[in-house]
C-alpha cells in the first residue's frame, strides 16, 4: 500500500500522514467526544452493575461483588489482546469501528436481557432468616453474562486505540505539538470524567427508579452517537503505520529468525549478521516492556482501590440514610456517590494543569513541572490516604448500625462517604492520567496501543486481588460457623 492511499480504513505506510488540515487539537476534539461517549456507555453498566446483581439477580453482596471484579478484570486486562490485534494488523482506526459496533450490540442484548427480569421467570426460595430470595432463571443469567462479556471484549479493542490514535494526532517531533501532547492527556481524563460524573448521577437514578432497559438501553445509544461523530472526523485524522511491529508481527519475526538460524546451522553457512539483526529490534522491544514491570507491580495498589466504588463503597452507602437532608424524602442512589469522583477530578485536572505546572516547572525546570514517575507516586500516595479515610468511615458505620434498628437504615448519612471519594478523585489526577502518559511514551512507536492497554491491565490486575480478597475474607469469616463478613457489609 503507497504511502498516499486515501482509504482511511487501511493504515498508512511510513511516518505520519501530514496534510495542512489533518491533526492537533481538530482532530483531537472529535476522539476526545467519541472517548465521552465510550465512557458514558461503560460507565452507565459498571457504576451500577452491583445493585443489578444484588437487586433483579437475588446476589449476595459477596457474589455480586466478585462478579463485578471479575468482570471489571477481564474488560481491563482484554485490551492488552486489542492493541495487539491493532498495532499489528487491523490498524487504530478500523479497531475502533469494530469495537464501536460490538460494543452496540452488546448494549442491546444487555438492555434485552434485563426485560427477562420477571417474576415468572425467577426462582424463589425461603432464606434462613424466613425472607423470600429470588433469583434469575439460568437461561437469562447465560443471556445477561454473555451480553456483559460482550461489552467487555468491545472495550478491549476500543478503549486502548482511541487513546492512542487521539496521541497520534500531536507529533512527537514537533515542539509544539510534543508540548500539546502532555496536555491533550490532561483534557482527555478530564473529559473522560465529566462524562462518568453525569452518568453516574443520572443512570444509577434511572436505573433504580425507572427501569433497567432503558437504564443499559440509553448508553448504547449514546455508543451509537459516539461513533457517528467518530466517523465524521475521518478526513481530520492523522494515520500512522506500525512499521511491521507490534506483539502479533514481532512473535513472527522471531520464528522467521529462529527458521533461518536452523538451517544456517545444517547447512554451515553464513547470514549471522541478518539472524542477529533480525532478532536485535525484537530483543530490544522485549527489554525495554520488562524494564516497566516494577513500575507496573507498584501501581497495583491504585488498581485495588480503583475497584471499591462501584462495588463496595456502593454497596456500604445502600445501607446509610440516603436522604438530601433531614426534611426530605428524596432518596439518593447509592451509585450517584461516584459521581463525586468526576466533581473533585475536573476543578483538581485545571489546578494541576494551570497552577501546579506552571509553578513546578518554574521550580524544577522541567517543561511538564514534574516527572511522569513523580507523577504516579503522588497518585499512589493519595490512594494510601484515601484507603485510611475509608476504613475510619466504616469504623464509624458499624458502629453506628450496632445501635440501630434491624432492618432500618444505619443512623448515618451517606454523606460520610463524601471525602473518600473526593481525595480518590484527587489522587486520579496523579496516578491514572501519570500511567497514561508514561505508558505511551515508554513503548516503541509501533507498540503505542499496547502501551496505553498496559495501564488498563492494573486496573484488571487490581479487580482480581480485590475479587480475590473478597471471596478469601468471605471464606474465613464463615469458617467454624462464624458470621459471613458480607453480613456486616450489609448490616443496617
Amino acid at each position: 500500500m503507497a504511502s498516499g492511499s486515501t482509504d482511511p480504513l487501511l493504515p498508512r505506510a511510513g511516518a505520519a500522514r501530514h496534510r495542512p488540515a489533518t491533526g492537533g487539537w481538530r482532530s483531537a476534539l472529535f476522539i476526545i467526544w467519541v472517548e465521552v461517549a465510550e465512557r458514558f456507555a461503560y460507565y452507565g453498566v459498571s457504576s451500577n452493575l452491583i445493585s443489578y446483581l444484588t437487586g433483579p439477580f437475588g446476589e449476595t453482596t459477596a457474589a455480586a461483588a466478585a462478579a463485578v471484579n471479575a468482570w471489571s478484570g477481564a474488560a481491563s486486562m482484554l485490551p492488552l489482546l486489542g492493541a495487539a490485534v491493532a498495532d499489528s494488523w487491523l490498524g487504530r482506526y478500523r479497531t475502533i469501528v469494530a469495537s464501536s459496533v460490538l460494543y452496540i450490540t452488546g448494549l442491546g442484548l444487555l438492555a434485552l436481557s434485563s426485560t427477562f427480569s420477571s417474576p415468572q421467570s425467577q426462582q424463589c426460595s425461603s432464606s434462613g432468616d424466613g425472607r423470600q430470595v429470588c433469583r434469575s432463571s439460568s437461561v437469562q443469567r447465560a443471556f445477561f453474562y454473555v451480553s456483559l462479556y460482550l461489552v467487555a471484549i468491545a472495550q478491549s479493542g476500543h478503549k486502548p486505540c482511541v487513546q492512542a490514535f487521539g496521541a497520534d494526532q500531536f507529533d512527537a517531533t514537533d515542539p509544539g505539538e510534543s508540548s500539546s501532547r502532555s496536555t491533550f492527556f490532561n483534557w482527555w481524563y478530564l473529559g473522560l470524567c465529566a462524562s462518568a460524573t453525569v452518568t453516574a448521577a443520572v443512570m444509577s437514578y434511572v436505573q433504580d427508579n425507572v427501569g433497567w432497559g432503558l437504564g443499559f438501553g440509553v448508553p448504547g445509544m449514546v455508543m451509537l452517537l459516539g461513533l457517528l461523530v467518530f466517523l465524521l472526523g475521518t478526513r481530520t485524522y492523522r494515520f500512522y503505520d506500525g512499521g511491521g511491529s507490534g506483539a502479533f508481527s514481532g512473535v513472527g519475526e522471531a520464528v522467521r529468525a529462529w527458521r533461518k538460524s536452523r538451517r544456517r546451522g545444517e547447512g554451515g553457512g553464513g547470514g549471522g549478521a541478518t539472524v542477529e539483526a533480525e532478532h536485535g529490534e525484537l530483543a530490544e522491544e522485549v527489554r525495554g516492556m520488562a524494564r516497566l514491570f516494577p513500575i507496573w507491580a507498584t501501581c497495583l495498589l491504585y488498581g485495588v482501590l480503583f475497584a471499591q466504588p462501584p462495588t463496595l463503597f456502593t454497596k456500604q452507602a445502600a445501607t446509610l440514610d440516603r436522604r438530601i437532608g433531614p426534611s426530605s424524602s428524596f432518596q439518593v442512589p447509592p451509585a450517584a456517590l461516584q459521581s463525586f469522583l468526576g466533581v473533585s477530578i475536573i476543578p483538581c485536572v485545571l489546578l494541576y494543569e494551570h497552577v501546579l505546572v506552571p509553578a513546578a516547572r518554574r521550580a524544577t525546570g522541567v517543561a511538564t513541572g514534574i516527572t511522569m514517575l513523580q507523577r504516579i507516586g503522588a497518585g499512589i500516595a493519595m490512594c494510601a490516604v484515601t484507603l485510611l479515610v475509608a476504613a475510619l468511615v466504616e469504623m464509624r458505620r458499624l458502629s453506628a448500625a450496632r445501635d440501630a434498628d434491624p432492618g432500618a437504615a444505619v443512623p448515618m448519612s451517606l454523606w460520610w462517604m463524601v471525602p473518600q471519594y473526593v481525595l480518590f478523585g484527587a489522587a486520579d489526577v496523579f496516578a491514572m492520567v501519570g500511567m497514561q502518559e508514561f505508558f505511551y511514551d515508554q513503548v516503541p512507536g509501533a507498540l503505542k496501543s499496547l502501551g496505553l492497554a498496559l495501564y488498563l491491565s492494573v486496573l484488571g490486575v487490581g479487580s482480581f486481588i480485590s475479587s480475590f480478597l473478597i471471596s478469601a475474607i468471605d471464606v474465613v469469616t464463615r469458617r467454624d460457623g462464624g458470621t459471613s463478613w458480607r453480613k456486616v457489609v450489609d448490616v443496617q
